[in-house]
């Protein structure tokens, strides 16, 4: 009897422990597992991350027109081609690289240079090709900039100043390139209504009521520079000067000339490319 009440005990209580257990299973199986993950950035965290200043770029460029033409360049070890594209569009002028400066990094700051101090700073040897209009006063308009590399050379004459037609000079005199001997023979030459001489990048003109078309072919001449004369107009020079830099001479017999020249910066000297005789330009009248 006794037997079959404690047998009947037993399984009451290894009933009820088995309960408890499964229970304490469903509860195990239902707590959500925890994983250890990044908190999550605060609004001022995020604020603080939005006003992270962004990567400073390589170079800053600034080119400006007033009150002159002057450039600005901050660069450190920036790319020289990068440079170049941005300074020629800046500028609206093609900007040639010889091949080393093309994989070159360059470090520079300057402010507010004018065109040539600013180019030099930028390049050990620098060309740029020019159009002066004699009849403006705006300074001259850069045509091509040239950073080339030490041993590269000098451009091509014609690398961006060229042109269609040329005009000729026919002339001849048996004494041509014979010097005066005697004193008549030099008072004869001194009395010449036209008389060129191009000696040191500097002219020296004397022309008596000569055609302008006629000079300008003799200037050519002298320089060794092709000329084109479109005003077929026979305008009547009389003028006078020593040792005048080309540009400063043509200045003074027309202002419909343009004049091409090219500045070795490396060099410090200046040479004319063409020079053309444009038509006057016709002023429309408002009717």
């Amino acid at each position: 009897m006794k037997s079959t009440v404690l047998c009947r005990y037993a399984k009451v209580i290894t009933l009820a422990v088995l309960v408890a257990l499964a229970a304490s299973i469903t509860a195990l199986s239902q707590t959500p597992k925890t994983t250890e993950t990044e908190p999550k950035p605060s609004s001022k965290d995020s604020k603080a991350a939005a006003e992270k200043p962004a990567a400073k770029p390589p170079f800053v460029l600034t080119v400006k027109s007033r009150p002159i033409l002057n450039i600005s360049l901050k660069a450190d070890k920036a790319k020289m081609t990068e440079v170049a594209q941005e300074l020629s569009k800046k500028l609206k002028t093609p900007v040639f690289l010889g091949p080393a400066r093309q994989n070159e990094l360059v470090s520079i700051e300057f402010n507010e240079l004018t065109l040539e101090p600013a180019l030099q700073l930028m390049s050990p040897t620098v060309y740029v090709d020019y159009e002066i209009d004699t009849g403006s006063n705006t300074p001259p308009k850069p045509l091509g900039i040239y950073f080339y590399d030490a041993d590269q050379g000098e451009p091509p004459l014609t690398a961006v100043v060229n042109g269609s037609s040329q005009s000729l000079l026919v002339e001849g005199n048996t004494e041509d390139g014979v010097e005066p001997e005697t004193e008549e023979e030099k008072q004869k030459v001194e009395e010449q209504p036209l008389r060129v001489s191009y000696l040191n990048n500097t002219l020296t003109l004397k022309a008596k009521k000569q055609p302008l078309p006629l000079v300008l072919l003799k200037i050519g001449e002298e320089i060794g520079i092709p000329v084109d004369i479109q005003d077929q107009s026979l305008t009547i020079v009389d003028a006078e000067f020593s040792k005048l830099p080309v540009e400063d001479a043509v200045r003074q017999l027309s202002p419909h000339i343009r004049l091409f020249m090219r500045a070795d910066l490396t060099r410090a000297e200046r040479r004319a490319l063409r020079m053309v005789l444009s038509e006057p330009k016709t002023t429309q009248q408002n009717p």
